[in-house]
């Protein structure tokens, strides 16, 4: 099967969205107390819990930071620099940004990519080998339809060959008939001659003889 680049296209688009859902909770795991600002924003942390304490600073979109604690809405964080400020916990969120899980990601659809290109080359090389072995029975078939024609037309031959020598023989026997029938004729007249012939010259005789 082969695959568009339209197809290839949402296919990783999808495959990517699938990927954050699966990554996400396992990233949870391994690190409970690791938070990421969330992607949607670039926000302003203060030095206390409160709307009351003074910005002390922002972290940006994505960026990685450690749960200290928590105190009503916000929560106490420990940057990579190693700042410890407070943000709303609403602007946390428990999976990595996109800006680190995207490497990752791409690396994964491009490896899945690769096994499907695989796996589509494998199926083409199989589709491949079936179209020759058709091929090949198409050619067979092909030979033995034509011997099975040049049977045929010998076989119709040797039957008007037979026909032929059939009707021959017939003329042949009916000669043959005739023959006989014209040679009994002769016999059965020349036995009729003789029958008549005989006693007439056998009377002849007899008279002769008396003169004496």
């Amino acid at each position: 099967m082969s695959w568009s680049a339209t197809q290839r296209r949402a296919f990783n688009a999808g495959l990517i969205g699938t990927l954050l859902a699966v990554i996400a909770p396992a990233h949870a795991q391994q690190a409970s107390n690791d938070r990421w600002v969330s992607d949607t924003l670039t926000t302003y942390v203060r030095s206390g819990p409160t709307d009351g304490y003074r910005i002390v600073g922002s972290l940006t979109s994505g960026q990685k930071v450690e749960l200290l604690e928590t105190s009503g809405d916000y929560s106490q964080v420990r940057g990579e620099n190693g700042d410890r400020v407070w943000i709303r916990s609403s602007d946390l969120q428990e999976v990595p940004g996109q800006a680190e899980r995207l490497p990752q990601l791409e690396q994964q659809v491009a490896e899945l990519s690769e096994e499907l290109k695989t796996i589509d080359d494998s199926w083409k090389t199989r589709v491949q080998g079936m179209q020759e072995t058709l091929d090949s029975r198409k050619a067979l078939i092909d030979e033995l339809e034509a011997r099975r024609l040049a049977l045929d037309e010998a076989l119709t031959a040797t039957e008007s060959e037979l026909r032929d020598a059939q009707a021959r023989l017939g003329d042949e026997n009916n000669q043959v008939l005739m023959r006989y029938m014209v040679y009994g004729g002769s016999i059965a007249g020349a036995g009729l001659l003789l029958g008549l012939i005989l006693p007439a010259m056998t009377r002849g005789r007899k008279r002769n003889d008396r003169w004496f």
